[in-house]
């Protein structure tokens, strides 16, 4: 079996690794570096600046935990720069060396449908035309480009662009407080940029419980980043000598020294093919499959952000092991039912299932449960104490539906109420099962037990 495989980000990359896994010959065809945006200008270098801006924090209260520096602490953002880049260059590495191990062609160019059975593939030194038995589309998507908000590279940034400076700038305008937004806002906050937030929404990450929407507000506002324009909308932008000016629609203006523009991602589905081979696409471009990952055409599959269903990296990794085990004639579906998500704030957030707002919204009943970090032992053990973790549970059959937390690791803790959701377990359950002491997970424990009033670590409800 053939299998071409368009884009080596994390949907592709797996994508290919399983298909070779099972015995097919397979050559990935990417137009730029593998581990796609993820791993170039997403994920991992956002991490990797997230960890020395979080580490600064650290060394600025070093004195709190007995180390005396004998010196005041300063951020080298060169430096930072440089780690952040030999990171990403290990993991490309490490991709190119599985590809090797595994036996897939790496072809280093932009590639396109010729039909359901061929890929003609354009790079810098020549074009070559790939027959196929199955081909796997998974192009990603790019920073989306707004009119309003042209991106020079220079003054108005995007995230790829604000991943390349070369130096912490003074003071910065925001453009949403959604994910990559507040990413970048805690970062650059914590290194020293004067930060000022916009945002449509009338709060901070929109998509998650509205009490964690409300504590990473509080913690930003102790850190002075600012996002006290909420509900607005910036009309128009002009670049002059001394900054970014930005207009918003009820008569402000503010200025910045930079402008980072984070309001949406526009799909990579631009000379695909996809209309010569008759791939269907819906409304916003994003190319529409089945629950195995199957456009309408015959041996032709899709993964992660082209397909528009959910833009994260985890996501499409599982889609891509879908695609290449249906493509190699096996049968397996997509379940969406419980899907981590993770922003990589100070504090953290993560979450998985239902939301209070949405169960609200759709009328269905929940039973909560909620456990301060400032209750646990190690949380003042390790100077975290800012932070909940919040289960919502079926009154009825004691399920847990939904869980949220916000606070330091709550990225690393949330796939044991992942594994809840995804398995129907119920709050008991969970809550009687044994977690060690010390540590912040025994806070998922005692959430559960808040659901039925029986947490040890809180006091008799009045």
């Amino acid at each position: 079996m053939k299998i071409t495989v368009l884009g080596a980000g994390p949907g592709g990359y797996v994508a290919a690794i399983k298909a070779a896994q099972l015995g097919a010959q397979v050559t990935v065809v990417e137009a730029s570096e593998v581990g796609g945006v993820c791993l170039n200008r997403g994920c991992i270098p956002t991490k990797a600046l997230a960890a020395s801006a979080e580490l600064f924090m650290k060394a600025k209260e070093f004195n709190k935990f007995g180390i005396n520096l004998n010196c005041e602490p300063a951020p080298d953002f060169a430096a930072m720069m440089e780690r952040k880049n030999k990171v990403v260059d290990i993991q490309v590495k490490g991709i190119r060396g599985l590809f090797k191990s595994w036996g897939v062609r790496l072809v280093e160019g932009r590639g396109k449908l010729l039909g359901k059975n061929k890929v003609e593939v354009t790079g810098k030194d020549g074009s070559e035309v790939i027959d196929s038995d199955r081909i796997i589309i998974c192009t990603g998507s790019r920073p989306a480009r707004i009119p309003a908000f042209p991106f020079d590279g220079k003054n108005i940034l995007s995230s790829d662009d604000a991943l390349n400076m070369d130096s912490i700038p003074k003071s910065m305008i925001v453009v949403g407080a959604g994910v990559i937004g507040c990413e970048f806002g805690s970062i650059f906050g914590a290194l020293g940029t004067d930060i000022t937030m916009v945002e449509m929404m009338d709060r901070a990450i929109a998509t998650e419980d509205i009490e964690v929407s409300d504590l990473l507000e509080r913690e930003f506002k102790k850190r002075k980043i600012k996002l006290a324009h909420k509900k607005t909308k910036i009309d128009k932008v002009e670049v002059r000598e001394d900054g970014v000016h930005a207009f918003t629609a009820d008569g402000l203006e503010l200025t910045a020294q930079k402008m980072l523009v984070s309001i949406g991602r526009s799909l990579n589905v631009e000379d695909l093919g996809l209309e010569e081979t008759g791939v269907e696409q819906g409304k916003r471009g994003e190319i529409l499959v089945n629950d195995k990952m199957e456009t309408n055409v015959p041996g032709v599959y899709a993964v992660g952000d082209v397909t528009g269903k959910m833009l994260l990296a985890h996501v499409a990794e599982k889609q891509g092991i879908a695609a290449a085990i249906n493509a190699m004639g096996g049968s397996q579906t997509m379940d969406y039912s419980a899907v981590p998500a993770a922003v990589f704030t100070v504090p953290e957030i993560a979450s998985v299932g239902l939301r209070e707002f949405q169960a609200e919204a759709k009328g269905i009943k929940v039973k909560t449960g909620r456990f301060q970090y400032r209750a646990l032992g190690k949380a003042h053990a390790i100077g975290e104490i800012a932070g909940f973790i919040k289960i919502l549970a079926d009154p009825e059959t004691d399920r847990v539906l939904g869980a949220h937390i916000i606070g330091a690791h709550a990225s690393d803790m949330i796939h044991e109420m992942t594994v809840a959701v995804r398995h129907g377990l119920t709050v008991r359950q969970v809550a009687e099962t044994i977690h060690t002491h010390p540590t912040l997970s025994e806070g998922v424990m005692e959430a559960c037990e808040a659901v039925h009033g029986e947490a040890i670590h809180l006091p008799k409800e009045k």
